[in-house]
Order: structure tokens, then sequence, then C-alpha cells
């Protein structure tokens, strides 16, 4: 794993603790911290995190998914809440995925990918999740 400074250790501890990760959520692989697919799923309901999937491409080489995912942020009882919206792609071909499971594969990137910027963990840098660490 890369060197993190104090500041960036906090920040990573704190996203992680408000998000409700535990140690078993997450692992480090060489220069990535990792989190875990039922950390992800945990992120998502954590934060009411809703995912639409579309497929984008489905060839026999290459399948790639869109996921479109929108988290509501609670702002206080007087003021409305501010919706988040972010669109991101999962992709698998034989270059980058091992599985007999092509399609699934591309969508759990793209989930793991949604999930991620939305709750702040992509912008910390070096955070990604499971079922997109190279092989």
């Amino acid at each position: 794993m890369s060197k993190l400074t104090d500041t960036e250790r906090a920040r990573l501890r704190a996203l992680f603790d408000e998000n409700g990760l535990t140690p078993d959520d997450i692992f480090t692989h060489q220069h990535f911290t990792v989190i875990t697919r039922a950390g992800i799923e945990k992120i998502q309901a954590k934060r009411g995190i809703e995912i639409e999937f579309f497929i984008e491409s489905l060839q026999p080489d290459f399948i790639v998914i869109k996921a479109v995912g929108i988290m509501e942020e609670d702002r206080g009882p007087k003021k409305r809440a501010k919706v988040h919206r972010v669109e991101t792609y999962g992709e698998a071909s034989k270059q980058n995925n091992r599985t007999s499971y092509p399609v699934a594969m591309a969508e759990k990137r793209a989930l793991s990918r949604c999930v991620l910027k939305l709750c702040g963990l992509y912008s910390e840098g070096n955070v990604i999740g499971e079922d997109e660490r190279p092989e």
C-alpha cells in the first residue's frame, strides 16, 4: 500500500466509520485499500443508494454495464435533501476477467465504482472495490 499521510489515514478512517465498515470489510492489496463486496453493499444500504443498470455493450469478448446511482444527503429538518447522481461503468473482457460470468463481473464493477464515488471514497485515492482489484 502506498504511504498515506496521517491526515489521509484519518480521513479514510472517518469515511470507513461513517459508512459502518469494520476491519472485515477492508484489506490492502499492493498499492490499494480494497473494500470487500460485503463492504460495498453495506455502504449502499447505509447510505440508501439506489442504482439502475444498463447494458451498454454485450459482445462475446467485451461487456460494458453502465450504473446510474442516486443518493440523497439529509440536510436537516428545514433544508431540502441534496441529491447526488453518478454515472459510471463496469467492464469485463478476457484481458481483465478470469471468471466464467463476465456480465455479473461487469455489473459488480459498475456497482462498486458507483457506490465509492457517491460516498466520497474514490476521491481519497487508492481505494477500490474488491471486484476491481488487479489480478
